[in-house]
């Protein structure tokens, strides 16, 4: 378990909890699933192997913002540290006063709001267990920062500005909005706390909790552990219902190694499928002929097809969205397009509604797809055209699953194994995936990496196998 240094309060009677957790906890886990560690200075405990990068923040500061940019600097600049000047746009608390007339009878209250400022804060990231080591042992101070600048200065660094919020711990007021922030924008906060089960879509509870049937929730809505929301009530989010003092639940322990399996998959990377020649070169005339034959079978259905998708959507009836192969390279991969043509516009309209728990987006009954589309997924029927990809060397039968340059920068390391073998029409994930809510993007990386891991013609069968069985529901 991750300590908090002497600044930052500890959960107690004067914090506060949800699910066992103070504000700053639930901070520090909603950037656990993102696979980033927050270390503080003072603090004594052993930086986890599986974390995929460290923020290294003062004993006060709290802080979010878009990772990507990031991200992309530190895999691909690759400096050993990114000092970032965060910049948060925050209003300053209001003040109330009591106006009475002559005689002291009491008329109104007023609320006067501050104007909104720009403030900023120092953290930085990096992907170095003995940067993060070394800012563990400072204290924290604006001293103390200059002074880590200038340790730093014998290693690659970078500077970047960013906008986004951060709190402070100290600050009432700050810690609850800082809450319902996380409410907002983490959707499936399971993801690294145990303690959490959804209750229904948008809707999370701890242990205890009761919702009533005939409950109204409208938006994102947490519920602390022994609460109970009453039938007929109307709770509007993002809201979050601390504990019960009461039914208090301990807090459960972060495991790092069940977020992303970074380690497995860095030495993943480092190995490269080292499979002898002969068997590559094996596995590639059985994706050729297995293709052959795929075509041959599902090549009578294609005018049928094309014919459904032209009298309800018109042209065109293929779609090759870009995705990466065999070290990065980008491809088009080949679909029966499922899709209305304004796919695009639909998903910024309802882009706030991503259900997934990874990059990737997802929501059910995608009001995208169209009819056509609906019944080419269920069968599958909507992925014939790739056998053509396999034959053109993009893919392969069995392998991780094809996903484009802008998933693949959430989890680097994750990307360096998986673009290590060709990507499958079928894979371990596809087979394995258990579909609980929160879970599908750890379960996606989780099976890329154990199918690189073990791959081999043994594995590559019995995942063919499983398929067969799953598509015919024998």
């Amino acid at each position: 378990m991750i300590q908090h240094s002497p600044a930052i309060r500890p959960a107690s009677a004067l914090l506060p909890t949800l699910w066992g957790l103070d504000p700053v906890q639930l901070h520090d886990r909603y950037w656990a699933a993102r696979g980033v560690c927050v270390v503080r200075p003072g603090t004594r405990f052993d930086l986890p192997d599986d974390a995929e990068l460290f923020m290294l923040t003062d004993a006060r500061t709290l802080a979010l913002f878009r990772l990507r940019s990031l991200v992309e600097r530190l895999y691909w600049v690759k400096p050993a540290v990114v000092f970032v000047r965060l910049r948060s746009s925050n209003r300053t608390e209001y003040r109330e006063s009591v106006v009475a007339d002559e005689r002291g009878q009491f008329l109104r209250v007023v609320r006067e709001y501050g104007a909104t400022s720009a403030r900023t804060a120092r953290i930085a990231l990096t992907r170095d267990h003995r940067v993060a080591a070394m800012w563990q042992g400072t204290d924290g101070t604006a001293q103390t920062w200059r002074s880590f600048r200038r340790q730093t200065r014998a290693v690659r660094r970078e500077t970047q500005t960013l906008d986004g919020r951060y709190y402070d711990s100290l600050s009432d007021l700050e810690l609850e909005q800082l809450v319902m922030d996380l409410v907002s924008l983490w959707p499936k906060p399971s993801a690294t706390i145990g303690g959490a089960s959804e209750a229904r879509p948008g809707v999370w509870g701890g242990s205890g909790c009761r919702v009533d049937p005939g409950t109204t929730f409208i938006g994102p809505v947490w519920i602390g552990a022994g609460r109970r929301i009453e039938a007929g009530k109307s709770v509007v989010g993002p809201a979050a219902l601390w504990d019960d003092p009461d039914a208090r639940p301990s807090s459960s322990e972060l495991r790092w190694t069940d977020i992303e399996p970074a380690a497995v998959a860095a030495a993943v990377a480092r190995r490269r499928h080292r499979s002898s020649s002969w068997h590559r070169a094996a596995k590639r005339w059985f994706d050729i002929a297995f293709a052959v034959c795929a075509l041959l079978v599902t090549l009578p259905l294609y005018p049928l097809i094309m014919l459904a998708i032209w009298i309800e959507d018109g042209r065109p009836f293929f779609f090759a969205h870009k995705r990466e192969t065999l070290g990065g390279r980008e491809f088009g991969c080949l679909k029966f397009r499922s899709m209305r043509k304004d796919a695009d516009r639909i998903k910024a309209q309802i882009g706030a509604n991503n259900q997934s728990d990874g990059p990737q987006f997802f929501v059910e009954n995608d009001p995208r797809t169209t009819r056509v589309g609906r019944i080419l997924r269920k069968l599958n029927a909507d992925e014939f055209p790739q056998f053509i990809n396999v034959l053109l060397g993009h893919m392969s039968i069995v392998g991780p699953r094809p996903s484009p340059r802008s998933e693949n920068q959430f989890c680097p390391e994750w990307r360096e194994a998986r673009l290590s073998v060709r990507p499958g029409i079928t894979g371990l994930w596809q087979v394995s995936r258990t579909r609980r809510r929160g879970l599908d993007f750890q379960e996606w990386i989780r099976f890329d990496v154990e199918y690189v891991r073990r791959a081999g013609w043994r594995l590559d069968l019995e995942i063919i196998f499983r398929t067969f069985r799953l598509l015919t529901g024998w």
